[in-house]
């Protein structure tokens, strides 16, 4: 079934499906302009598997634009906002496009689209030099009848959904409708959603974490609320309460801030049930802290890769005691092993790499043979993600295979390092990275950021902790207090631009 259809199937005309900061839409609205999108597109002549490139906020512009281009065949293509015209370029030559849609508030920063393919805006507007330009509202009330929509297979790609490039280059993960289907399935079974569940979202669209909000959601018949004003979390807490969500999304990052810059554990939260954390690793200690915070609530911590189209795995809530620091097993229709190096199965105490096998394992990564035939084989994913089981064959995850140091001959996960720093209770973030180093080979490097005190008065504390804590191979050469870490669109840390600035930061000791 193709994606669109799965979603808006026998929804009501009259339910609210997106709340936004402008205004409320229905879903016999997002339907109507879905399908001025797709007939938009079939009367252009774009054809089955032709790409479409989409840039807009969490909007209504950008739901009905995802979901009209997947309904009219063709492969959307979703972009940051915040990419540079340099990076779109790039992307531009590697998926050529036949079309994009842009929110208007980005036409100048975006201009050069025009020259390339045909434009859709949310409003009309002229883009300087190029005709090539369509408002979505004008789509809407020319009328009249579409060419005949394509069939749709689930095998057919969906989307190309591009890695943040935290190794450096960004990759487009071939993501079919099948794949959307198996994994949106599989949430809701494990999330127990229904049409009464109210998500925030605060995480971007473009990103599969976000998008799998939209997607949950929209197929049982509830609502997404969308604010991007987390920069001003107290603001977000008190339009959760007004709007009655029932659950709240966000990575490591979204649950440092609640915990240690708002007022989460003094506010009350009648209708939310539950609250959901992918994206990396929080660390124990910030578990500890957030069930604390919300007594009552069901926290779901899990494992995911844009690679397997969302989520992997999930430690269910009443584990969370006892599985403290692990992602839990795979989800309802997903198979997880931790696989030695001959492939075989590790035994508890042992590591090895995450596998995956299941309906969401994605085609593979869009004109990139190579690249697909390391970590995509005989239909499964080999996530990259190093892990441990334990005797019951909970998954813990130990790193990134690319994220380990070596310091004085001993190997050390950049994430074990992390976790111990983070227990320091006036730290809010922690990236560790690796430097060459003449006697230790390579040495650790810490880039912090202070909850509340100024790092010239804590400098010491923060050292003194590390000596207390950490071997001495492990403690950091240097410890850098920054105002914030660098991240990309999704939250994530950027430690390929941390490893360059040490002589940029706010402080170095």
């Amino acid at each position: 079934m193709n994606v669109c259809d799965y979603l808006l199937q026998n929804k009501p005309d009259s339910a609210l499906a997106l709340l936004t900061l402008r205004r409320d839409y229905t879903y016999g609205q997002l339907r109507q302009e879905a399908a001025s999108v797709a007939a938009a597109l079939a009367n252009s002549g774009a054809k089955k598997g032709d790409r479409a490139i989409l840039i807009a906020e969490n909007t209504f512009f950008w739901v009905a634009a995802y979901l009209g281009i997947m309904r009219a065949g063709l492969v959307c293509v979703p972009l940051a906002t915040g990419s540079s015209p340099e990076d779109l370029q790039h992307l531009v030559d590697v998926t050529l496009p036949v079309c994009a849609f842009l929110e208007g508030k980005f036409a100048v920063k975006f201009r050069g689209l025009g020259s390339c393919c045909h434009v859709y805006t949310d409003l009309p507007l002229e883009l300087p030099n190029h005709t090539s330009v369509t408002s979505l509202s004008d789509v809407a009330h020319a009328g009249g009848r579409s060419a005949p929509l394509p069939e749709v297979l689930g095998t057919d790609l969906a989307a190309l959904m591009f890695t943040s490039g935290s190794t450096g280059k960004p990759r487009g993960v071939m993501v079919s409708h099948q794949n959307i289907i198996a994994n949106t399935n599989s949430i809701i079974e494990y999330l127990s959603l229904t049409y009464a569940d109210r998500i925030m979202a605060v995480l971007p669209f473009h990103y599969c974490f976000g998008t799998s909000l939209l997607h949950t959601h929209l197929r049982v018949g509830g609502s997404v609320v969308v604010d991007s004003r987390f920069m001003y979390p107290e603001v977000v807490l008190q339009r959760m309460q007004a709007t009655g969500c029932t659950g709240f999304a966000g990575v490591p990052s979204h649950y440092q801030i609640l915990l240690r810059r708002s007022n989460l554990a003094r506010m009350t939260f009648p209708a939310l049930r539950y609250v959901q954390q992918a994206g990396g690793q929080l660390a124990p200690t910030f578990i500890k802290e957030l069930r604390e915070a919300l007594p009552g609530k069901q926290i779901f911590i899990m494992y995911g890769q844009t690679e397997a189209t969302a989520r992997l795995s999930y430690l269910p809530p009443e584990l969370l005691d006892s599985k403290l620091g692990s992602v839990g097993r795979g989800m309802p229709g997903v198979k997880l092993l931790v696989l030695d190096e001959n492939g075989t199965p590790v035994k508890p105490g042992e590591t090895g790499e995450i596998v995956a096998d299941g309906d969401n394992v994605c085609l593979g990564y869009w004109r990139d043979q190579e690249e697909s035939t390391n970590c995509f084989r005989d239909g499964k994913l080999y996530t990259g993600d190093l892990a441990t089981v334990d005797e019951d064959d909970f998954i813990y995850i130990v790193d990134r295979a690319k994220d380990f140091l070596k310091c004085g001959g001993k190997r050390v996960s950049c994430r074990q390092l992390e976790n111990v720093l983070l227990t320091f209770p006036e730290l809010l973030e922690v990236a560790v990275v690796g430097v060459p180093d003449e006697i230790l080979g390579e040495a650790a490097v810490a880039h912090v950021v202070l909850r509340n005190s100024k790092a010239g008065l804590i400098a010491n504390e923060v050292k003194n902790f590390c000596r207390e804590h950490l071997p001495p191979a492990f403690v950091p050469k240097h410890i850098v207090f920054h105002k914030a870490l660098p991240k990309n669109s999704s939250g994530k840390v950027l430690k390929l631009l941390l490893r360059d600035q040490v002589a940029t930061a706010e402080c170095v000791q």
